[in-house]
């Protein structure tokens, strides 16, 4: 990850924070039609499932510039989601979910280079998490 590409995430992150609900509402409608099976992995309240998951998102993006921090938090997050029944292919299925919803909220801002940003991150995020479950 590049210093613009951190500086990408964060400055759009900051325009998707005002519509932090709605983007929730429409990650999780995208994710459920790309894989409609993940829908039984979510036992609870999907607005606060959402809230939860904009809360990440903005502790993610403020520990971009604390990696020693943000990787092993990313590590423990992912030990967690194991437990739930998450699986390796299901992170290519949420990261596809997440540009799709970046993409939607932020319209024009959603350049090329941006999408690259994002998509960096999110692989950096998802490697942390995945290395854990293939440990275990």
């Amino acid at each position: 990850m590049t210093p613009r590409q951190k500086q990408l995430v964060q400055s759009t992150f900051k325009q998707i924070k005002p519509i932090q609900g709605v983007a929730a509402n429409l990650f999780y409608a995208r994710l459920f039609e790309l894989d409609p099976t993940l829908r039984r992995l979510f036992k609870g309240d999907l607005r606060q499932q959402g809230q939860k998951l904009m809360q990440m998102l903005s502790l993610a993006v403020v520990g971009l510039d604390r990696l020693d921090k943000l990787v092993p938090a990313a590590q423990a997050f992912g030990a967690r989601h194991c437990t739930y029944g998450v699986e390796p292919d299901h992170y290519d299925t949420v990261g596809a979910a997440l540009l799709w919803t970046l993409e939607y909220g932020l319209g024009a801002a959603f350049t090329a280079e941006v999408k690259e940003a994002w998509a960096t991150v999110y692989s950096l995020l998802a490697d942390a998490m995945q290395d854990i479950a293939i440990a275990a």
